[in-house]
């Protein structure tokens, strides 16, 4: 059966902790290191890869995400010896989607025909930015012309490519974002994703901004930035499939849609998370989030995990509803049933859902339940009003 809502897949996603600088935007679990002993990272993630197997059993892998930090630093061998483990032990689609998260600094890109032929097939570039100054203020360690040589060779090395901007950055104005945005479009071959900037408390922006020091643009030129972004995407034949996702139709992400379809994945590395299904238990995983003690603990005891969780047919309805309407496609009435075992009215209090319906910003048909273009405009809102 293909992917879809009813059968969202199985995924692998593999954590590379290693960054060579911090951005002073990211809260993400990436660390910088002076020496990485990459031979011996190999072994533990490859050694976590058979452990999770014999736990989970066989599955079909649909889609492997080597994500971080910043998996283009790793060596060519070392994914090749992660991919190999992956397929070792488990079957892969015959179209199975495997993407590595890559920085568009030239060291990387030279990287990409040797990262191709480890296996890599959809590379996903941080470009975050086609102004200088910018890229400068979010610490990045390119520039544009580097970036949008590593966009290029990216799309001369692997069937599939995606790259990353950040907008509403401090000083941002409309215009600005729409002839960046439009020379991003200029270059995008079937998929983008476009985040709107927000400071995360633990990052060096956030103590910026709480000493006065980092001013992001006002809520009404969030609302217009947003706007522009819709449209100018959309115009383009890359529409929003999600929050902040853009594809043209059949180059969507198929490791995220598992995700946001309540699909079952595997989480290897420090830090990664995971969703499994075992003797028809969903359970919650998660690694061990210090790379030092991961690594110890994959080493000493044969697994860099904690303990997993169980979960109640409650928080799989929310978390499903969290997930799902972040997409355009929403959350298949057929698919919650079967998760949780219940309706969505069984879950929603009716009368609040009859007010979203009202005002526009949700629609709920006789197959699934959908966050409007008007709603994901407030999505954080509306979440608020449907999750139980």
């Amino acid at each position: 059966m293909p992917v879809s809502a009813e059968a969202p897949g199985f995924a692998v996603y593999v954590h590379w902790p290693f960054c060579r600088q911090k951005c002073p935007y990211c809260d993400f679990n990436s660390h910088v290191r002076e020496a990485i002993d990459e031979a011996r990272w190999a072994r533990a993630l490859v050694s976590e890869i058979d452990r999770t197997q014999l736990a989970l059993g066989d599955r079909v892998v649909t889609s492997v995400f080597l994500g971080g930090g910043t998996p283009s630093l790793m060596a060519p061998s070392t994914v090749a010896a992660v991919l190999r483990a992956i397929d070792n032990r488990w079957d892969l689609a015959e179209d199975v989607e495997i993407t590595l998260e890559a920085n568009p600094t030239s060291v990387e890109a030279g990287r990409f025909a040797d990262l191709r032929a480890a296996g890599v097939n959809r590379v996903s570039l941080g470009v975050q930015a086609l102004n200088d100054a910018d890229l400068k203020a979010l610490g990045r360690g390119h520039d544009v012309a580097e970036a949008l040589a590593a966009v290029a060779l990216a799309q001369q090395h692997f069937p599939r490519s995606s790259f990353d901007l950040i907008y509403a950055r401090e000083g941002q104005t409309v215009s600005g974002w729409r002839a960046e945005l439009g020379e991003a479009l200029k270059r995008a071959r079937g998929h983008l994703s476009l985040y709107q900037l927000t400071i995360e408390p633990g990052t060096a922006f956030h103590q910026k901004q709480q000493r006065g020091q980092l001013h992001t643009p006002d809520e009404d030129t969030q609302a217009e930035l947003w706007d522009a972004t819709q449209e100018l995407t959309e115009a383009a034949g890359l529409p929003a499939y999600e929050v902040s996702n853009h594809a043209a139709p059949g180059e969507e992400s198929r490791h995220n849609l598992t995700y946001w379809r309540y699909g079952e994945y595997a989480g290897i590395g420090p830090g990664a998370h995971g969703r499994v299904l075992l003797e028809g238990v969903r359970l919650a995983t998660a690694g061990i989030r210090a790379p030092e003690a991961w690594l110890a603990a994959v080493e000493t005891r044969g697994s860099g995990s904690e303990a997993p969780d169980a979960l109640d047919p409650s928080i799989q309805a929310g978390e499903m509803l969290m997930m799902g309407l972040r997409t355009a496609e929403g959350v298949s009435r057929r698919a919650f049933r079967e998760v949780t075992g219940c309706s969505l009215e069984d879950v929603i209090e009716p009368k609040r859902l009859r007010a979203l319906e009202g005002d526009g910003y949700v629609a709920l048909d006789a197959m699934s339940l959908r966050v409007t273009p008007a709603g994901r405009r407030v999505l954080n809102a509306v979440l608020r009003q449907l999750l139980p």
